[in-house]
């Protein structure tokens, strides 16, 4: 388990690295509105996200991987609406800076990642 927490972090600071990335390019230089930035550098993390947990975290419980993906990108719709709704609240309600609050919602999504893909994708 250790082991799996390690490489599921890994995993999501390439992840992170890629979202924040790209959400900043979408933001800054193209000067596009912060919410629907933020949704599509999290659809780009969510598919890298996908190709390396199942490659290096999760053992797949599936064969299937149309079905498993599926199913990947269902929960992280699930994690998606957790980040837009911290995003929305801290941009919309603070004056928080909104890397900031992108910041604090890149600490509890995954934990809602983790623990749903654990129960969902991964053999027991």
């Amino acid at each position: 388990m250790i082991v799996q927490l390690i490489r599921f972090g890994i995993v999501g600071v390439i992840a992170a690295v890629l979202d924040v990335g790209v959400l900043v390019i979408l933001k800054e230089l193209l000067h596009m509105d912060v919410l629907l930035a933020s949704m599509i550098s999290f659809c780009v993390s969510v598919t890298a996200n996908y190709i390396l947990s199942m490659a290096f975290v999760f053992k797949s419980k599936n064969q299937n991987k149309i079905k498993e993906f599926i199913v990947f990108v269902l929960l992280s719709i699930g994690g998606l609406c957790l980040n837009q709704l911290i995003l929305w609240i801290g941009v919309n309600f603070t004056s928080v800076y909104y890397l900031v609050v992108k910041f604090i919602a890149m600490v509890i999504v995954p934990v809602y990642n983790f623990i749903t893909r654990k129960i969902f994708l991964e053999e027991k």
